[in-house]
C-alpha cells in the first residue's frame, strides 16, 4: 500500500507519474499512467490516505478492493500482483504450485498479497477458488487478470506442430481463462462493477498471423475471441472486459531483449484501472488501441 510522503510514492511505484495535490493532516494523490490511453480511456485516479488508511476515492479505487492475478508467481502475473498491491489491493496472487505461489508472494513483501493455488485448468480449483472469495473476501472481486499462458512454441510451424501442445495451450491459455472469467463474472455482476483484462499477444492479431509458433497464435486468437463475446454479454453489467497486449517483455517466456516487466505490467493495469466509462471489447497496448 502506497502511504506517505510523495518520495514514499516515487520508491514504492517509480513506473507511476505521481502529483501531490495537498499536504496537511491528509496527504492526497493523483496518479496518472502519462503517455496511456486515448479520450475517455485514460486510467487516472486518486485518493486521500490518513495515517496509512484510503479514506476515500474517485470510486476506483478504495482499501477494500481485490484482486485475482492468474499465473503470478514470476514474470508479468507477479509484477502485476506487486503493483496492484502497491495501489492498495488486496491480491490473490495465483498459481499452480503451491510452494511457487508463496514464494511470490513472500518475495513481493505485502500483506496485502496472498497466495491461492489455482490450476486454470481445473475445475475444482476454479471452484475452490470461488469459495475462498466468497468466505474471506465478502464476495468481493473487483479485478480479475487473465495471465496465465503456457507453450511459445518456437519451433513449431502450422504444418509441424504436435497437436498435444496445442491441445495443451489451449487447454490452459483459452479454456482456463474462459473458466476463470465465469467464475469471475458470477462475483462482479450482483455488485455491477469489475475488470476483467485477458492478457493476449500482438502475436494473435489476425494481420500479423503466420506459419510461427502456431500453438501459442491459435490459443491468443481464440482468448481475443473469448474477450469480445464476454464483453458483448457483461456489456450493461458494469463490467468492463479487454485484451492487452503486453508487447515483448523480457520475462522467462519472453526471453532476453524486451522491454522491463514493470512497462509491460504498467500496460495491463491501465485495462485493470480503467474508469466505469471506460471501453470495453477492446485490444489495447500501452492504453492505445490496436488491430485484431
Amino acid at each position: 500500500m502506497v502511504t506517505g510522503s510523495w518520495l514514499t510514492v516515487k520508491e514504492q511505484m517509480p513506473e507511476v507519474h505521481a502529483t501531490r495535490l495537498a499536504e496537511r493532516g491528509d496527504t492526497a494523490f493523483t496518479f496518472d499512467f502519462t503517455g496511456f490511453g486515448e479520450s475517455g480511456g485514460d486510467a487516472r485516479y486518486a485518493r486521500r490516505e490518513r495515517r496509512g488508511r484510503v479514506l476515500e476515492g474517485d470510486g476506483l479505487m478504495d482499501e477494500d478492493r481485490v484482486a485475482l492475478v492468474t499465473g503470478a508467481n514470476r514474470g508479468l502475473g507477479m509484477e502485476c500482483a506487486r503493483q496492484l498491491s502497491a495501489l492498495g489491493f488486496t491480491v490473490l496472487l495465483a498459481a499452480r504450485n503451491r510452494q511457487r505461489a508463496h514464494e511470490a508472494a513472500r518475495a513481493i513483501g505485502s500483506p496485502r498479497v496472498h497466495a491461492v493455488v489455482l490450476d486454470v485448468t481445473s475445475e475444482t480449483d476454479v471452484a475452490r477458488c470461488g469459495d475462498l472469495i466468497r468466505r474471506d473476501h465478502l464476495r468481493r472481486l473487483d479485478v480479475l487478470i487473465n495471465n496465465a499462458a503456457i507453450h511459445y512454441d518456437t519451433g513449431q510451424t502450422v504444418l509441424t506442430a504436435d497437436l498435444h501442445v496445442v491441445a495443451e495451450a489451449l487447454a490452459t491459455n483459452l479454456i482456463g481463462a474462459w473458466r476463470v472469467a465465469q467464475m469471475a463474472a458470477g462475483l462482479m455482476r450482483p455488485r455491477r462493477h469489475g475488470r476483467i483484462v485477458n492478457v493476449s499477444s500482438g502475436a494473435g492479431a489476425l494481420a500479423s498471423l503466420d506459419r510461427h509458433t502456431p500453438a501459442y497464435r491459435a490459443s491468443k486468437v481464440a482468448l481475443n475471441g473469448l474477450t469480445l463475446m464476454l464483453a458483448d454479454e457483461l456489456r450493461e453489467s458494469g463490467i468492463l472486459v479487454n485484451a492487452v497486449c503486453p508487447g515483448w517483455v523480457e520475462t522467462d517466456m519472453g526471453g532476453p531483449g524486451g522491454r522491463p516487466v514493470q512497462d509491460g505490467a504498467r500496460s495491463i493495469l491501465w485495462a485493470a484501472l480503467l474508469r466505469d466509462d471506460g471501453p470495453t471489447g477492446g485490444f489495447f497496448r500501452d492504453g492505445r488501441s490496436i488491430a485484431w
